[in-house]
């Protein structure tokens, strides 16, 4: 599962022209907080949309998948927060895929 939504994650993120229009972007996001309410509703509607897709993927024997399934599309976008944040920090330097990465490991660590 955590490689299929590290493919979604990186296939939206190649939509930006430029790595500079993403850092644009998501600079004017986290800065804004009109536009990060806008994106956090966003996000929390995508996760409802993401869970009945992530949930059939996952072992149902215990009766849990929907908590699984909801923590780890929760734990994605986090990391993916995380990742873009240090990313706008640090003037856009690395990428933001090695960043979110990095922060995935952390928390499965």
């Amino acid at each position: 599962m955590w490689e299929v939504l590290r493919a979604a994650i990186a296939a939206v993120l190649a939509l930006h022209e430029s790595s500079e229009q993403a850092l644009k972007r998501f600079r004017l996001l986290h800065k804004t907080a009109s536009l990060r309410a806008g994106w956090l509703e966003k996000r929390l509607r995508f996760q409802d949309e993401l869970l009945p897709l992530v949930k059939a993927r996952m072992d149902t024997a215990d009766g849990a998948a929907g908590l699984r399934a909801r923590a780890v599309i929760a734990t994605a976008f986090a990391c993916l927060d995380a990742a873009t944040m240090v990313w706008v920090d640090n003037d856009g330097e690395g990428d933001v895929m090695d960043l979110y990465d990095a922060g995935l490991a952390a928390v499965r660590g």
